[in-house]
């Protein structure tokens, strides 16, 4: 018997196990699944208090804001899904978006290019990623705020407060934060953040020691006195301002009186008997996860053994096609209104697409066509249900882990480095990944595209699955194969997110996936099929909730890559 078969039997024997082989929790009046144990147990804590599924979304991105910066935000932006208990769901877009002071070649040189300059991390990158022109207005607050206002149960004032409570009296330092602690201190051309985590006396705070966030107390405390207001106008504004006329941002008063959060209708589609919705544009993730599973469900999944050559082959050529669409027609509907969504989403369109995937050879991806733009990396997601099964699936982000790195040492938390995730030069595409398509340019007040792609599932009408991942570009495809886990392959949600993920992404033409997870058998067959493969120690971090309803009872799961990650349910 050689490694290999060695390895198919060890793979199969894992997935074989009984599911507590995994890491899942069991609950029945509630579960909140984040990136953070503590803000799991403040989301848990207002369920107990007699709060809904919005309440404890509300009190969760809170508390992210507070122990886990590199993602968690008031100074970004995101999404939100939620479903009642009947089934009737909506969304809640917060995406940042561009100063009205912006403009579409504010990032290019003389020459017409694309600027470049150090980063955070003392790397290069494009200036589109770098300094203050790169931060987006923020919308977190403002989308928490509509949630809160249309669908929340509890006292705003309620939600708020358990986040000044940790940001004030502090929590152990985990090796993560530490680790960045030491990295930003020795690295880092930013300042705020070689100082963001040092005590008093000037000293980095040290592994295990409290970490206390006084600035950022004295902010969230605005907020819960003052609501959306708190954030956009009086002192916070002010500070905030402040700090863009010092750094050379654009960002204006107008800007933030004027930004607001919007109810969108979901992306719906289908998959066999489940229902499944997700973010409309500016995220592209609903769009292109409907796509991929209409061209999964024409495939015959019976014959085609998960994580096969055959199997990783189509997902690949599905990914490769939803996304080589995103990036020609997807961007702000408020700019872009004739966007096709409807066909991007239809039976009839994946037919289109599955017919010309040929399971015998890679696909070749061409730029002189279409492409797809990068996001950053660093984003969270929660999942979150209550005791009358209402669902909110939630992620948000700074775009880059701890986004600009920027931020005003009166306010006490981080700007996202946004702007980014726009088309930064016109009619541009190349086989690199830059992208130039025309809905995605950045143009004044208008909300970047985003990969985000916080899902849920309906079975009989009801919520059944409730998924998302952080993980920049690659989310979409992480929340897809997890999706298909589940209602494909019959796993259980701990299985389907420990499972084995590849990402393709149009532009550069590569299969990236999980290393060790796949056979050599398996990269040979797929190398000689015309694909290349590049391997990645994980993709995404997922947070999720099944419901059982034959056993009535919550279960949930939290992606080990991240080991500060919890879902807890009483």
């Amino acid at each position: 018997m050689n490694n290999t078969h060695l390895f198919i039997l060890a793979f199969l024997f894992v997935l074989m196990q009984p599911k507590d082989v995994f890491s899942q929790t069991y609950a029945r009046n509630g579960m909140v699944v984040s990136s953070s144990e503590i803000a799991s147990q403040v989301g848990i804590d207002i369920l107990k208090k007699g709060g809904n599924a919005i309440d404890a979304s509300i009190a969760t991105a809170f508390a992210l804001a507070v122990t886990h910066p590199s993602a968690g935000n008031i100074g970004g932006g995101g999404f939100l899904v939620f479903m009642d208990s009947a089934g009737v769901t909506t969304t809640i877009d917060f995406r940042e978006k561009a100063p009205l002071n912006a403009t579409t070649d504010m990032f290019l040189n003389d020459a017409g290019d694309v600027s470049t300059g150090t980063n955070l991390y003392g790397n290069k990158s494009t200036i589109n990623h770098i300094g203050a022109k790169s931060i987006g207005v923020p919308g977190t607050v403002a989308g928490l705020y509509l949630a809160h206002q249309k669908f929340g149960s509890l006292p705003w004032a309620d939600l708020v407060q358990p986040s000044i409570e940790i940001a004030k009296n502090g929590f152990p330092l985990n090796w993560g934060l530490y680790r960045a602690a030491i990295f930003f201190d020795d690295n880092s051309p930013v300042l705020f953040l070689r100082n963001y985590f040092r005590k008093d006396n000037g000293e980095i705070t040290q592994f295990g020691e409290i970490w206390k966030q006084p600035a950022l107390a004295n902010t969230l405390k605005e907020i819960r006195d003052h609501g959306r207001d708190g954030f956009y106008k009086g002192r916070i504004a002010k500070e905030i301002i402040k700090f863009m006329e010092e750094h050379g941002g654009i960002i204006t008063m107008v800007d933030l009186e004027q930004y607001i959060a919007v109810e969108r209708k979901p992306i719906k589609g289908t998959y066999k008997d489940y229902e499944i919705y997700s973010m409309p544009p500016p995220s592209s993730g609903g769009v292109a996860l409907i796509e991929m599973m209409n061209v999964m469900e024409l495939a015959n999944l019976d014959t085609i053994e998960f994580n096969s050559t055959a199997y990783v082959h189509l997902v690949a050529e599905a990914m490769r096609r939803a996304f080589a669409d995103r990036a020609e027609y997807l961007g702000d509907s408020d700019f872009n209104p004739d966007m096709p969504l409807d066909k991007l989403t239809s039976k009839s369109f994946a037919k289109e697409r599955f017919n010309h995937i040929d399971m015998t050879k890679a696909s070749v991806s061409d730029s002189s066509k279409f492409g797809q733009l990068y996001d950053g990396t660093n984003t969270t997601h929660f999942s979150v249900m209550d005791k009358a099964g209402n669902a909110v699936s939630l992620t948000y982000t700074l775009e880059h882990s701890y986004g600009s790195g920027m931020g005003s040492s009166q306010l006490g938390f981080i700007f996202n480095n946004e702007m980014g995730d726009f088309n930064p030069q016109p009619n541009m595409t190349n086989n690199s990944g830059q992208i130039g398509t025309s809905a995605n340019l950045l143009q004044p007040g208008k909300r970047m595209l985003s990969s985000m792609t916080p899902t849920i599932v309906a079975k009989d009408g009801k919520p059944y699955l409730v998924i998302g991942s952080p993980g920049g570009r690659t989310i979409i495809n992480t929340v897809f194969q997890t999706v298909l886990n589940v209602l494909a392959y019959d796993m259980y949600i701990d299985q389907a997110i420990e499972a084995m993920k590849i990402h393709h992404q149009w532009l550069p033409d590569i299969i990236y996936y999980e290393k060790m997870l796949l056979s050599p058998d398996t990269r040979k067959a797929l190398e000689a099929m015309g694909h290349t493969l590049v391997d990645r120690d994980e993709l995404g971090e997922l947070m999720g909730i099944q419901v059982d309803r034959e056993n009535n009872v919550l279960i949930g799961a939290s992606d080990s890559s991240n080991p500060n990650g919890a879902a807890i349910g009483y």
